[in-house]
């Protein structure tokens, strides 16, 4: 029988799936790992343990576990976080931790610098999207501004899945749609780098060869399949960021589905046959030629969920802790009786494009409990959600179909506020493993093994979740307040960065 690897580098975890030709799992195997926050505003992982060593133990797990041998895999596909930003030296080495997607805000100073010198209407024109957080471009320039020792050392500069292809197979590849986070380095038009726009943030040679994802990046090395397990000569495709790979894992395929990933982070894919042209989202070209997607994203969800056990909720046990908060939170009402959360714990990407954003608790008074806290943090995010629903409603392009995955959607108060708050019907898979899922299917495309439409059977439908009616002008009351509360308190919020006066 056939086989497909797939493994997906997370913020927080790595999982890895063995799967044979009918959609099977085979095996699974799952590693942790931490957010490194050195300092406010920063995020980081250490490459060669997070990202290369989850690889290898996850792929040597469920390898050993399905007693598979490893020359029945056709293909590996590999995704992970992104955009992120991690300088090579000339042997390949990492020169520092990588600089995360738009949870890092630390190149603000260059965003700004950037945008005044470029002009905002010509990168947004050239590249498609705004010079945000997200962006990898100005951080580049910021490691050029502030390590400029180990800027001058650099001789690639990496994303997370091109990082784990390099190691794979000695070759130096990133995909179109990860390519398109490293605005004003990404001609939306050309599909191919420009320099034009900023030639003193990178040289050609420093950026990686463009590849769709399904193509074949090259092949497994003996030297990485002594460390992993795999055969040598193994196919690796070129791969693509988490949130696409788990797209596919849903089902998205057809033009004006929408995937909504419960994770770390709120994070959206619409496939659409034309750009769509806003620079409150993001776009990218999809994984295939001749087709586009528009994405929006929050920057701290799953996330705080982990922030609050960690803070306040310590007494638990680590095996039960999220359990009890969630018999907590479902105790408390539609609208957690009168609280507002804004989830803007590290500033906020989609649609407001603010890292000075802050997070609040608004409305307490005595009789608040822990369990409404935990409610309003979930219905917070579920508003932030709706914030981008309603974006693209407002520019004529609301999804047509809304597929949820990730492992949000086994939270019961957080999916079903999302589609009350939003007015949204949820399609839900059989399966909800997610990218590392979607990985295996773009290897089996890859090798010419399977079809698109082949993954209605390898993940079939399981249920749809409708907007319940519960707490209908509770939620409407909160929503109306969320807006209204980051509008009135922004410049606080920017004040309290220093990025204001006081």
């Amino acid at each position: 029988m056939k086989h497909y690897l797939g493994v997906d580098i997370g913020t927080f975890e790595t999982k890895g799936v063995l799967v044979d030709e009918t959609g099977e799992i085979r095996a699974s195997a799952v590693r942790p790992h931490n957010m490194l926050v050195p300092q406010p505003g920063w995020a980081e992982h250490r490459p060669d343990d997070d990202w290369w060593g989850d690889f290898v133990h996850v792929t040597r797990t469920v390898l050993g576990d399905s007693g598979v041998n490893a020359a029945s895999i056709r293909a590996v596909g590999a995704s992970a976080i992104g955009p992120c930003m991690l300088p090579l030296d000339a042997d390949g080495r990492p020169l520092m931790n990588a600089v995360l997607y738009g949870v890092d805000t630390r190149a603000t100073l260059e965003i700004a610098n950037l945008t005044a010198r470029i002009g905002a209407e010509t990168i947004f024109e050239r590249c498609a999207n705004a010079l945000t957080s997200q962006s990898v471009g100005p951080k580049i320039l910021w490691l050029q501004n502030q390590r400029p020792e180990l800027y001058r050392r650099a001789a690639k500069f990496l994303g997370s899945t091109s990082y784990l292809n390099w190691r794979l197979t000695g070759r130096y590849t990133m995909d179109h749609y990860s390519a398109a986070g490293s605005t004003p380095l990404y001609d939306a038009a050309a599909q191919d780098w420009t320099f034009d726009l900023a030639p003193e943030i990178a040289r050609p040679d420093q950026l990686p060869s463009l590849l769709w994802t399904t193509d074949i990046a090259g092949v497994v090395s003996p030297a990485a399949a002594a460390e992993t397990g795999l055969a040598p000569g193994t196919p690796v495709i070129a791969g693509t960021i988490d949130a696409a790979a788990e797209a596919l894992s849903t089902g998205v395929r057809r033009h004006g589905d929408m995937m909504l990933m419960y994770g770390s982070t709120i994070f959206t894919i619409m496939v659409t046959a034309e750009r769509v042209r806003d620079p409150r989202l993001w776009y990218a070209p999809w994984l295939f030629a001749g087709e586009h997607a528009s994405m929006a994203g929050l920057a701290t969800s799953g996330t705080l969920s982990h922030w609050f056990r960690h803070q306040l909720a310590r007494e638990l046990s680590a095996e039960g802790a999220f359990a009890a908060l969630a018999a907590e939170a479902e105790a408390s009402p539609p609208g957690a009786r009168g609280l507002v959360f804004l989830p803007y714990f590290s500033g906020e990407r989609t649609p407001i494009h603010d890292p000075d954003a802050k997070g609040a608790i608004f409305g307490l008074n005595l009789t608040h409990t822990r369990g409404d806290v935990y409610r309003a943090l979930f219905e917070g995010i579920a508003c932030g959600t709706t914030h981008i629903v309603d974006t693209y409603r407002a520019i004529g392009k609301p999804p047509a179909r809304v597929l949820a995955v990730g492992g949000g959607v086994k939270n019961a108060v957080w999916v079903q506020a999302t589609s009350d708050i939003a007015g949204l019907e949820q399609t839900i898979r059989r399966r909800t493993i997610g990218a590392a899922y979607g990985d295996a299917f773009l290897a089996a495309l890859g090798v010419g093994d399977a079809r698109r439409e082949d993954i209605e059977l390898w993940n079939p439908v399981e249920r749809v979740l409708a907007p319940a009616g519960a707490g209908a002008a509770a939620y409407r009351r909160q929503y109306r307040v969320f807006r209204a509360l980051y509008e009135r308190t922004r410049e606080l919020m920017a004040a309290l960065s220093g990025a204001a006066p006081s």
